[in-house]
């Protein structure tokens, strides 16, 4: 179960690092470095940009939620 949970935890750690890099770049910061302060019309629309906001945000909560099912998990082995 523990292994499982890792390889999740994995696999959702590069998905939500894919996902936060597709975000629009709000200006200023870390985005203007690397050409997110460059306007095209390439950029996604409103619906397309909330139901990315959703989906990180899916993401994120089931990570955190496998991070503490795995420290649940891996204290119970060491008290056994």
């Amino acid at each position: 179960m523990t292994i499982a949970l890792q390889v999740l935890l994995a696999v959702i750690s590069l998905l939500l690092i894919l996902l936060i890099l597709l975000h629009k770049g709000r200006g200023g910061g870390m985005s203007d470095m690397f050409g997110g302060g460059v306007t095209s019309s390439l950029g996604s629309s409103g619906v397309a940009e909330r139901n990315l906001n959703r989906l990180t945000i899916a993401l994120g909560v089931s990570w955190g939620l496998i991070v503490v099912a795995l420290g649940l998990l891996i204290q119970v082995d060491v008290d056994i």
